[in-house]
């Protein structure tokens, strides 16, 4: 019955299209949408990059560390929890490439052995890593050569190799986007399953001779859920039929299923997409952990421990222990467990792989926290920013005199419940997960699979809820 009721449900949430709205639909429907919101935000980089190198090297005082560290995260979180992938719809760093692709053809296959997360896994990890390592937050001078960096990665990789492997295999960024769009509301989908099955051009996939199809290789007749759609619309500008649009779903509902996936597979089949779950999980953790008092106390005690002055080993062993060994005996355990209750026979490491994905609601919830937390708290202090850097370049406070005692968007005292609200409904979600997964591996006995999965994402949430009590840092802001 649940299952019915589930499915139907689906069916009537899926009936509503972004396109079919007159506004929004209108504007989806345009051929340059995706310019029109890579085209800004591609300008607003450039001048981030400027204020970075050339402009006061406060961070609080910096175009550079505060769009990027307070704004830009809080808008990712918010896009993906409302919507969808929009950041990777709107990415500017793909744009510039778009004008030298009449001179340079790509030519170039992504290697095969390279054609999955591990190598976006380990950017992930590395980028979280530097975060810490060198204080990227503090630093409007190394902030301002990331931007750089990545927009020579991304211009160099997808112009010289064919689709867009930056995109599915290389970006940090990405990857994340892939995972929060997991539990995103709307999904790229076709309208009528009908009218793929009579199409002969499958232009969605192979486009038109003025549209390009789906550079991620995935055939929107065969596609199914979020992992590895940039909502970048080529396939809605592409079909002739005009049969793919942005449909609502039930949030997190392609977790429990086990669909074959175009360009994708059977995500249950896919233990690099599950370790790239994993990480999104207990690195929100880690994530957080890295902000509060406790951090510079163990920090301190291993430094003595190890007998070193640098800071890269401890934090090399802090990020192993916390990303490594810890979702090992956790996930690890509590596999065995639910196994040794079930009466399941299967092998633990293709059920460790499946239930990963019951993560991604309690991840999404903990990074909202998080970069919600900061992005409310110093919201205003942009304005004051843009007033310095107009006087700078103008001269003349042509926009006002910046007030630098401008942060917070809501009462400080606000944020509590906002956190707890998050983690609650991240909890609540990976809850759901993890019992419609022991529904189908147990339908005799949920109940007895469900308990150590629900056990150990309590302890996370538990966990969560003591990082979010403690006092955090207000990096990037005049509060810190």
């Amino acid at each position: 019955m649940i299952g019915r009721n589930a499915t139907a449900s689906t069916r009537r949430i899926a009936s509503v299209d972004l396109l079919d709205w007159p506004l929004m639909g209108r504007f989806l429907r345009w051929r340059h949408a995706r310019a029109a919101l890579q085209v800004p935000l591609l300008l607003l980089a450039a001048l981030m990059v400027w204020d970075g190198l050339t402009g006061p090297q406060l961070a609080p005082k910096n175009l550079a560390t505060t769009l990027t560290w307070l704004h830009y995260r809080g808008f990712v979180v918010l896009a993906l929890l409302a919507f969808g992938n929009l950041f990777c719809m709107a990415c500017p760093f793909m744009w510039p490439r778009l004008p030298l692709e009449r001179l340079v053809r790509a030519r170039w296959v992504w290697p095969a052995r390279l054609r999955s997360k591990w190598l976006g896994i380990l950017l992930l990890a590395a980028f979280l890593f530097a975060y810490e390592l060198f204080d990227l937050w503090a630093s409007p001078w190394w902030t301002a050569w990331v931007i750089v960096g990545y927009f020579a990665a991304a211009l160099v990789v997808n112009l010289f190799f064919q689709g867009a492997p930056f995109c599915k295999y290389i970006c940090p960024i990405g990857q994340f986007n892939f995972v929060g769009s997991l539990v995103s509301p709307f999904e790229v989908a076709v309208r009528d399953y009908g009218t793929c099955t009579a199409c002969v051009s499958k232009a969605c996939f192979r486009g038109q001779e003025s549209q390009r199809g789906c550079e991620l290789w995935l055939f929107q007749e065969k596609k199914f859920g979020n992992m590895d759609c940039t909502f970048c619309l080529d396939c809605i500008h592409a079909c002739p039929h005009d049969n793919v649009g942005l449909r609502l779903r039930l949030p997190g509902s392609e977790l429990w299923e086990n669909r074959l996936r175009s360009g994708v597979g059977r995500l249950w089949r896919r233990p690099d997409v599950a370790a790239l779950v994993v990480l999104f999980a207990f690195g929100a953790l880690l994530n957080a952990f890295g902000m509060v008092s406790p951090v510079y106390a163990l920090e301190a005690w291993l430094a003595r421990l190890l007998g070193v002055t640098t800071e890269w080993p401890v934090l090399g062993l802090i990020f192993f222990a916390a990303l490594v060994v810890e979702p090992a005996l956790l996930m690890g355990g509590a596999g065995w467990l639910s196994r040794r209750l079930s009466g399941h026979t299967e092998p633990l490491l293709p059920l460790l792989v499946r239930y990963a994905y019951a993560l991604v609601p309690f991840g999404m919830g903990v990074w909202a926290a998080h970069y919600l937390f900061h992005f409310l708290s110093g919201f205003w202090g942009a304005v004051p920013v843009v007033q310095n850097l107009v006087w700078d370049m103008m001269g003349v406070p042509l926009l006002g005199r910046p007030n630098w005692g401008l942060g917070p968007l809501v009462p400080l005292a606000w944020l509590d419940m906002l956190e707890v609200g998050f983690i609650g409904l991240g909890t609540w979600g990976s809850w759901l997960v993890a019992y419609r997964l022991a529904s189908q591996d147990a339908p005799t006995r949920p109940w007895r699979a469900f308990l150590p999965w629900a056990a150990l994402v309590g302890l996370l949430a538990l966990t969560a809820l003591w990082l979010m009590s403690q006092p955090m840092e207000m990096r990037g802001t005049f509060l810190g």
